[in-house]
C-alpha cells in the first residue's frame, strides 16, 4: 500500500489481491478487461459490468484501473482506493467463488473504518503534510529579500496554494516558482529592464533541509526592484498564466498523476478565443 505526492491511498496489484482473496492474475485480468471494455456501455452480470456500474456511479471514468509508478527504478501499480473497494466489495457479495471469506471480513472492516484512513494510518501518513513543503518555505524565505527588492516565490503564492487546494503536489519535485523565475528572467533580460528599472540583486537562500536540492544550499537567486513590481504583476497574469502555467501543470501531472485537475486549472488559464 502507499499514497501518492497529491494523496491518493492505493493499494498494490498484490495488495488489492490479497485483500480479496483471489490471485494477482485475477487483478491483471480485471485490468485488462476494464481497459478493453470500460467505454463500450454495455452492462451485463460480469465482474466487469460490475465494475463499471460502480465506478462510473462514483466519478471515476479513467482508462486504466491503476497508475503507474516508478519506485527506485521499478514500475508498480497503484490501484486508488476507490478502484480498490469496488474490487472487494465484488469478491465479498458478488463473485460466484467458493470462499469469498477474506474479501467479506475485509470489506467489513473497510466499511466502518475506510479504505483511506486504514492506509494513511497504517504508513503515519498525514494529509496536512501537503502544506509542509509550501509552509517551510515560506518561513525560510520570510525577510530574504534585500530592501527595496522583492522575489518571486512572494509573488506566485496566490498560484501555489491553488495548486495545493486542487490537490496537486508541490514539493521537492514540483516547484512552481522555479518555472515562474526562468521565464521572468528571460523576459527581463529579452526587455533590457536593467536599464529602465535597474540592475537585479543577487541574493542566497536555502531550501529546507528535507529537499534533495538543500545539498547544494545556500542556493543563489535573483531578487527584483520594487519599481518593476507592476510590470511583472502584469506579465505574471496577461503572458506566464495564458501560455506556459497550462503546459506546466500537465508536464508535472504526467509525471505526478493529477491529469484530470491539472487540465481543468489548466484550462481556466488558457487563452481566450473569441467568436
Amino acid at each position: 500500500m502507499g499514497v501518492l505526492e497529491n494523496g491518493i491511498p492505493f493499494l498494490t496489484q498484490t495488495g488489492l489481491a490479497k485483500f480479496s482473496g483471489v490471485s494477482r492474475s485475477v487483478i491483471s485480468d480485471i485490468s485488462q478487461e476494464w481497459e478493453e471494455n470500460h467505454d463500450a456501455g454495455v452492462l451485463t452480470k460480469d465482474r466487469i459490468s460490475f465494475l463499471i456500474d460502480y465506478l462510473f456511479k462514483n466519478g471515476y471514468r479513467e482508462p486504466k484501473l491503476y497508475i503507474e509508478t516508478v519506485k527506485d527504478g521499478s514500475t508498480h501499480y497503484a490501484y486508488p482506493d476507490i478502484v480498490c473497494m469496488a474490487v472487494i466489495e465484488y469478491y465479498a457479495f458478488e463473485a460466484s467463488q467458493s470462499d469469498n471469506s477474506v474479501a467479506l471480513q475485509n470489506y467489513r472492516k473497510l466499511a466502518s473504518f475506510g479504505l483511506q484512513k486504514f492506509i494513511y494510518d497504517a504508513l503515519g501518513y498525514k494529509p496536512d503534510d501537503i502544506w509542509k513543503y509550501y509552509h517551510d518555505r515560506v518561513s525560510i524565505l520570510n525577510g530574504a529579500a534585500p530592501d527595496g527588492h522583492f522575489v518571486v516565490f512572494h509573488e506566485v503564492g496566490g498560484m501555489i496554494v491553488d495548486l495545493i487546494n486542487a490537490a496537486l503536489p508541490v514539493n521537492e519535485k514540483t516547484i512552481p516558482d522555479i518555472s515562474v523565475g526562468l521565464c521572468w528572467a528571460k523576459h527581463w533580460k529579452d526587455s533590457n529592464f536593467d536599464e529602465k528599472f535597474g540592475v537585479r540583486v543577487p541574493f542566497y537562500h536555502n531550501y529546507p533541509s528535507y529537499y534533495p536540492q538543500s545539498k547544494s544550499n545556500p542556493q543563489q537567486a535573483n531578487a527584483y526592484p520594487d519599481g518593476a513590481l507592476g510590470e511583472f504583476r502584469r506579465w505574471f497574469r496577461h503572458e506566464y498564466l495564458p501560455t506556459k502555467f497550462p503546459r506546466y501543470l500537465l508536464t508535472k501531472a504526467n509525471l505526478l498523476g493529477g491529469q484530470a485537475e491539472a487540465k481543468r486549472i489548466g484550462a481556466a488559464f488558457a487563452p481566450k478565443v473569441l467568436t
